[in-house]
């Protein structure tokens, strides 16, 4: 579900799923902001906390129309997301389509079989820049990840949260802290899973 980094399990997280969009315009990090009390990037997981997430999904977006300015207005939006494990599981990719939008997000996951922690990259195809990571891991049915970032020159820390709710169903959530005091959510994603051959084509959404 970025989707800046996007964001399942952006959840994307995956996610956004994660990784999904305003997630998709998140710049590297230049300067510090304050931490959150929960803020941590020690948090680790295993190397198979998003297998379950292989295949293909359809899932109802839902974003801030402005962050970071106290806004309670939400726009909703389909999107379409198939993702693939690569080295046992170790690396996944999905693509992340937004069909009425008219881009796409990519998200890469690495496991870091030294410090046991994911990294969570995002990618927008409106910008094809690769934006910082956030780390973190699963403990048991959650899974929290945690970066610094920029939104629109503005120091954050960035917090990616996925939720396995069943075999068939996900959650993924981002938030900003610009303060160091308080997480604002500007991103979710309801994840429910999808017929591969039905939505996937060669491992990507179809285009319809």
């Amino acid at each position: 579900m970025s989707p800046t980094r996007s964001p399942l399990l952006v959840l994307a997280c995956i996610t956004a799923c994660s990784g999904a969009g305003q997630s998709a315009t998140k710049a590297p990090a230049t300067a510090d902001s304050p931490a959150p009390p929960d803020y941590t990037t020690a948090r680790t997981g295993d190397a198979h906390d998003f297998d379950y997430f292989a295949g293909g999904w359809t899932t109802v977006q839902r974003r801030l129309k402005a962050r970071g300015v106290g806004s309670t207005d939400w726009e909703e939006f389909p999107a379409t997301l198939c993702m693939t494990p690569y080295l046992g599981g170790m690396v996944t990719a999905d693509e992340l389509w937004f069909p009425t939008k008219g881009w796409a997000g990519f998200t890469v996951r690495t496991f870091d079989l030294q410090k046991k922690q994911w990294s969570i990259y995002w990618v927008s195809s409106e910008t094809g820049t690769l934006g910082t990571p956030v780390v973190g891991g699963f403990s048991g049915e959650v899974g929290e990840f945690y970066g610094p970032d920029e939104d629109g020159g503005r120091p954050v820390k960035v917090r990616y949260k996925w939720t396995k709710l069943d075999e068939n169903h996900a959650r993924w959530e981002q938030a900003f802290s610009y303060d160091g005091g308080a997480w604002e959510t500007n991103w979710t994603a309801e994840f429910t899973r999808a017929d591969p051959a039905a939505v996937c084509e060669a491992g990507r959404p179809r285009r319809q």
